[in-house]
């Protein structure tokens, strides 16, 4: 996408302070300076990120994944805070560094939870589990320029052996303690285990992911002259080796893990609530994904009220189209009739990556007449890697690098296209892409004038609240001319309503998967095997699933808060830029900038 009009951070607060000299506006050039040497010495600790941000320090280097490495950051996170508060008087700071030092001691506190509830976040799963991880990020995201480069690739495939040890070490206390994931969990993470090793060069048939692209990578530095035949002969072995000796072995052994485990893991379980302590951890899991005091009875009561309005949209397009018949055999109706699915081809793959690409390029023509700030970075839409794809599993958004090298990309789940029904393709292109995850990542990531630690971090009730928020906001810019594809709208938004009931049903209140599915199938048109999909997810990763709808409701909040106040003089491009302008930030922090825009707007 082309910037067609730069408005950065500082900028914009210098519109939101009132009555302050423009000297007390903008940040002070040392804290920043200050913060900035401090990130640097959290990246230095965190080699992956810095080959997520495009960066090749550390490039033969994975990240320390044992309980001594999170020891060692919360360690270091604590004197970097007594550092700041040495440093800086917080009283005498502006607006825009408060922001920045609040954030900073919050990221100590984060670390220290991230610790105290370790043994509670499940290190295999079939969600985020390191064991799929790991593979994806050299696969995806180690670029190969040089024949150094392709040492340093080498270097980390040994480097997974050594991580996946240390999670498997991680796992068993864990299950020392007699904390173990849902028995599906660990079932599917055996699977992707096995597929991870299952073929060349440890066994007869197809080449092995990681092993097909590291002769790929090589190959194309002899195509491109980097490195002749002898030196691609030797990095072949090279990688063969690691594969052998370090690669598998580690996979061997998490197998082994699995399959003395599944048959004592829990069949039939609940939430984390089931383990000693999982009530304060999950209690804990909702302010961090939320970003807000709201306790478990009151997000599933706001799930609730949000379910049946929906319904009501619902109720209308059903009406709409002509449709005879209740609201449920709507939901039948749309969940299995023919029109709504491409064929389970390569054909009909193909055709849900074109419409998606098709909607997301009509809507960049419409940003700039909702939005002053706009990315500089590209969008790709893809299919899953085959060893990490599931059925039925949520599209997913990865971003690009702050330079622009690699581009932002949407992935799509598409193993099964019985899994996909089309009349919601469009609403998650824009959740995915722009103006949902995309816009909202790489603008941040290309801010300037704040600390860089603001331009890469996330707080999940913020960027899935924005992306969620994005789905109706394309519906305001004119999208969604097919009213199934509306209705494919309210579907993505139901589904988020009913993440906040069967979220804090499972972990807070005793409910089964069983209970989890029954709910969400009698209230929503999602496929069956998407909704065990989901609910399998919220199983494993307590708590994430309640930012999305809280996040979109608080924007709405805020929009309507300063259309209440500012009347005529509201601007949606004023609104948008304020929102996205200081990067991803805890709701009651976006709530002040958005009372000092307002405050600015009406001094005039």
């Amino acid at each position: 996408m082309k910037t067609t009009h730069t408005l950065t951070f500082i900028t914009a607060l210098m519109l939101l302070i009132v009555g302050c000299a423009e000297d007390q506006q903008k940040p002070k050039a040392d804290i920043n300076d200050w913060f900035d040497s401090q990130y640097e010495e959290y990246l230095q600790l965190h080699p992956m990120e810095l080959t997520t941000q495009g960066r090749k320090a550390h490039y033969d280097k994975l990240d320390d994944l044992s309980l001594e490495g999170m020891l060692e950051e919360l360690a270091w996170r604590e004197q970097s805070v007594t550092a700041l508060k040495a440093t800086f008087d917080y009283e005498t700071l502006n607006e825009v560094d408060k922001v920045s030092y609040d954030l900073w001691v919050k990221e100590l506190e984060q670390q220290k939870a991230t610790v105290t509830y370790e043994k509670f976040n499940y290190v295999y799963n079939q969600m985020r589990g390191f064991h799929a991880q790991l593979p994806n990020f050299l696969i995806n995201l180690h670029r190969v320029d040089s024949l150094s480069d392709m040492q340093a690739y080498i270097s980390r495939i040994k480097e997974i052996g050594r991580a996946l040890n240390q999670l498997t070490d991680r796992a068993q206390n864990q299950a020392d303690a007699g904390i173990l994931p849902p028995r599906f969990a660990l079932e599917i993470v055996l699977k992707q285990s096995k597929d991870l090793i299952n073929g060349q060069p440890f066994s007869e048939g197809e080449n092995i992911a990681i092993w097909t692209d590291a002769l790929s990578k090589i190959d194309q530095l002899v195509a491109t002259g980097k490195i002749d035949a002898s030196e691609a002969d030797a990095l072949k072995a090279d990688a063969e080796k690691a594969l052998q000796e370090n690669f598998k072995p580690a996979y061997d052994r998490l197998i082994v893990w699995l399959e003395k485990y599944i048959p004592v893991a829990e069949e039939k379980p609940t939430g984390v609530s089931r383990h000693p302590g999982g009530e304060d951890f999950y209690a804990y899991r909702l302010q961090q994904m939320t970003t807000t005091d709201l306790t478990a009875d009151e997000i599933h009561n706001i799930g609730l009220k949000e379910v049946a309005r929906i319904q009501s949209e619902m109720e209308s397009i059903k009406v709409k189209v002509g449709f005879n018949g209740s609201l449920q055999d709507f939901f039948a109706f749309v969940n299995k009739d023919p029109q709504f699915y491409y064929p389970n081809t390569d054909e009909g793959r193909q055709t849900y990556l074109d419409e998606s690409e098709k909607f997301l390029a009509e809507i960049e023509q419409k940003l700039p007449d909702y939005f002053g700030i706009l990315p500089k970075a590209n969008l790709v839409v893809k299919r899953v890697e085959a060893f990490r794809e599931q059925d039925g599993a949520p599209a997913h958004y990865r971003q690009g690098t702050p330079d622009g090298s690699r581009p932002g990309t949407y992935y799509i789940h598409l193993l099964n296209m019985q899994s996909l029904n089309t009349s919601n393709l469009e609403g998650i292109a824009y959740h995915e892409g722009s103006p949902g995850h995309h816009m909202q990542i790489s603008i941040a990531q290309e801010l300037t004038g704040i600390p860089k630690f603001r331009t890469q971090g996330g707080f999940t009730a913020y960027v899935e609240g924005w992306a969620l928020y994005s789905e109706l906001l394309a519906k305001e810019m004119g999208q969604y001319e097919n009213p199934y594809s509306d209705f494919g709208r309210l579907t993505n938004e139901i589904w988020r309503a009913i993440r906040l009931v069967l979220d804090t049903g499972l972990h807070a209140k005793g409910w089964t998967e069983a209970d989890a599915i029954k709910y969400f199938s009698e209230n929503s048109p999602v496929p069956i095997g998407a909704i065990t999909a989901e609910v399998q997810r919220y199983m494993v990763i307590p708590g994430q699933a309640t930012g999305y709808k809280i996040g979109m409701l608080k924007i709405l909040e805020l929009r309507q808060k300063a259309k209440d106040a500012l009347g005529d003089s509201f601007d949606i491009k004023g609104f948008h830029d304020t929102v996205l302008g200081g990067g991803a930030l805890p709701l009651d922090i976006l709530e002040q900038l958005v009372d000092k825009w307002i405050a600015v707007k009406k001094a005039g």
